[in-house]
């Protein structure tokens, strides 16, 4: 009887002493100060510092989600997108380590699905997929503390097969988490970037029907068992930059001066890709978009995982048309995996030149 006595004690007291510990270690984000960023359609960042002024902040942030059919290439093929505020991908979120992001999510009673946000840049609780489950006519807010510096994917994830189904409809985005102090080089110096994009890839599955024509769904649940078997195929009918073939070419090229240092963060929440930019190198790769980590430096491709982030930054030397794309040039030629840069400028003859124009060839 003491024995179990003492058992029962023992437990009451690891009990108690649980319940303790989570009253000493409770959030101390409720006494800091509170911003809200106003997010913005990708490529393009929110604005923010570079450097954390004062002390850590909760930056409270709102994404609505949006449940569209989407066009997604030339030759015809539309997609029922899940999204976050209505693009793919979602709008990245910064901050700075130690900051805390405050997210309010919102889904519409215009939505037909459950949905959640699973942030890579958080701790515990599948990263606040646990917590945000949202149907439509709901909306959640959670917090979490940015512990980890760096580059980060967030995605829907609400359970089994509408996991992958939901992400590679969209539903995926990032975030940036900056030193309080800034960037660094390989050598540890301060470096800073005078423009900034966000590159979201891609990977759709679009069913075709007997003649080989691209399948439109009434609602997104009509398509869903179509498109799981396109998926487990492996083979993406599309692969993209920001939500569709050429959405950042031609007139919607990203653009940059002769001198401009350019960060690129390059999202792929599903699939690894090898960005490249043709006429340029990577100067700086914070490889698997670690900030804490020494960032690679002078790479000519460089790899991103799938289901994570990668931050590159270069700086501009000549003027022109630069091609940013996935090297497997498959899928960036055939598939759709390529942007551009336009870049104004003196062109440096020293740098590179024609030497002699094209002519016939002389005879020997």
């Amino acid at each position: 009887m003491r024995k179990l006595l003492n058992v029962i004690l023992t437990i009451g007291f690891l009990l108690g002493c649980s319940t303790n510990t989570g009253a000493e270690i409770a959030s101390k984000a409720d006494k800091l100060k509170r911003i809200t960023q106003r997010l913005v359609a990708p490529p393009f960042l929110p604005a923010h510092e570079q450097v954390a002024g004062g002390a850590p902040k909760v930056v409270q942030v709102r994404m609505v989600i949006e449940e569209k059919l989407m066009k997604i290439s030339p030759d015809g093929a539309t997609i029922w997108a899940m999204t976050f505020n209505g693009s793919v991908p979602g709008p990245i979120i910064v901050v700075h380590q130690d900051d805390y992001v405050e997210l309010t999510l919102v889904n519409p009673k215009t939505s037909t699905l459950l949905h959640n946000i699973d942030f890579h840049a958080a701790t515990g609780a599948l990263g606040g997929a646990e917590l945000t489950h949202v149907a439509p006519g709901q909306e959640v807010v959670v917090r979490f503390k940015a512990i980890r510096p760096g580059v980060f994917v967030y995605h829907c994830a609400p359970g089994g097969a509408m996991i992958p189904w939901h992400v590679v409809s969209g539903m995926n985005g990032a975030i940036m988490v900056l030193p309080r102090d800034g960037l660094r080089d390989a050598e540890g110096n301060p470096v800073r970037y005078d423009k900034a994009y966000y590159i979201g890839e891609q990977d759709f599955y679009v069913p075709k029907d007997a003649n080989g024509k691209y399948k439109e769904y009434a609602t997104p649940i009509a398509g869903m068992g179509d498109m799981l078997e396109v998926m487990k195929t492996l083979t993406p009918t599309h692969v993209v930059f920001n939500g569709a073939v050429g959405a950042l070419t031609g007139e919607h090229a990203l653009t940059a001066k002769v001198g401009d240092r350019v960060l690129f963060i390059h999202s792929q929440a599903n699939r690894d890709s090898r960005p490249h930019l043709i006429g340029g190198h990577a100067d700086l790769v914070w490889r698997g978009g670690s900030f804490r980590d020494k960032p690679a430096t002078n790479l000519e491709t460089w790899f991103v995982e799938g289901g994570s982030a990668v931050a590159m930054m270069y700086q501009f030397r000549q003027p022109g048309l630069y091609v940013y794309l996935n090297h497997n040039l498959i899928e960036a030629i055939l598939l759709g995996a390529a942007a551009h840069v336009k870049v104004e400028g003196e062109w440096n003859n020293d740098l590179m030149e024609q030497v002699q124009k094209p002519s016939p060839i002389k005879e020997q």
